[in-house]
């Protein structure tokens, strides 16, 4: 999610919270300090994003782990970018997620979606149409479904003590899904992906933890009921060639948590902004997720890992549909220090 969606900039919600207009603002003006930085004058390295098997990681040998750690550290300290390859969750869970987007978007008709619409969320979670919320106010195309972490969804089964951003304990849970006599099987299609992904990103912090040269289980204890926001996304394509220059699916941001992992499906659209001004496609790797840091995890050590500008436009005839998962430490957890070893 982006740093200004984050801010809940949704254009037919009005609130009269000075915090939610300070937040907005502020989200506004951090995003437009990042796309008009100056642009390097001098020639930086070719902007790469490497691909990581995480096949080692996975090894009972810590010198294994560690030196996946550190490929993750170059990239962190380069692009902000990298794909991981031999993660752990099946073809079959990746492609089934997907074919829960596609559902959502073109089977469920739209009076069921707006039973589910966001505008009923205090949280931004459920339906999202793309003329509801926009990164900087112009018109994108990209569709959406949102949620976040519950207790039902965690395979590790979760402490009980999840707390939403703003410190409320929800009453079961704050998510809006479709009733299942109207797009049977979905929830369960969310449920498989979703705590495979989960229990990848805890494992994935163990190796930041290496990375900055921390005990591996330093972010384990806050991580038990993590922030952990997913979206369905659709993103038609262009209807005529003429069109596909405007054809934005999701305007330039950079994400918020600490890390994303997407799942895209084989139609490109991802695209990065350089230090050099340039947009880089990152088209999907057979097999392969996609990581990049967020603003937190930035901030948290001092800007050496880069959260990096990117956007989508889609391209191509074919439609594009992606399930990112942005993953957080616990809400409630204090966080004191930077991590000293950045």
């Amino acid at each position: 999610m982006a740093a200004v969606a984050a801010a809940g900039i949704s254009p037919d919600v009005s609130r009269n919270d000075s915090t939610f207009h300070e937040a907005r603002d502020g989200a506004h003006a951090y995003l437009q300090s990042r796309l008009t930085r100056p642009i390097a004058t001098t020639p930086s390295a070719p902007f790469t994003i490497p691909t990581i098997d995480l096949t080692p990681s996975f090894s009972s040998s810590l010198a294994h782990r560690q030196a996946v750690a550190l490929q993750i550290r170059d990239a962190c300290t380069s692009s902000g970018f990298f794909y991981i390859v031999a993660h752990g969750i099946p073809d079959s869970v990746c492609n089934g997620v997907l074919e829960q987007a596609r559902r959502f978007m073109h089977e469920l008709p739209r009076e069921k979606k707006e039973e589910v619409h966001m505008r009923k969320s205090p949280f931004n979670r459920g339906w999202e149409p793309a003329e509801h919320t926009s990164i900087a106010g112009d018109a994108e195309t990209k569709e959406g479904f949102n949620w976040g972490y519950e207790e039902g969804l965690d395979l590790d089964g979760g402490d009980g003590k999840y707390v939403e951003l703003d410190g409320q304990k929800p009453e079961g849970t704050a998510n809006l899904w479709p009733n299942e006599e109207d797009l049977p099987g979905f929830y369960a299609g969310i449920k498989e992906y979703y705590g495979r992904v989960l229990r990848l990103a805890r494992h994935l912090f163990r190796l930041f933890a290496l990375s900055f040269e921390l005990p591996e289980d330093f972010f384990d204890p806050m991580t038990t009921h993590p922030g952990g926001i997913a979206r369905l996304m659709y993103y038609p394509g262009p209807k005529e060639q003429d069109e596909v220059e405007d054809n934005i699916g999701l305007g330039a941001h950079s994400d918020y948590e600490c890390f994303t992992i997407l799942l895209p499906s084989s139609t490109p659209g991802l695209e990065i902004l350089s230090p050099d001004g340039d947009w880089h496609s990152a088209p999907r790797v057979e097999g392969g997720l996609i990581v990049n840091i967020g603003d937190f995890l930035m901030r948290w050590t001092n800007d050496m890992y880069k959260s990096t500008v990117h956007r989508v436009v889609n391209r191509m005839a074919e439609s594009r549909y992606s399930v990112p998962f942005f993953f957080s430490i616990n809400y409630d957890q204090t966080v004191e220090v930077r991590i000293e070893h950045c």
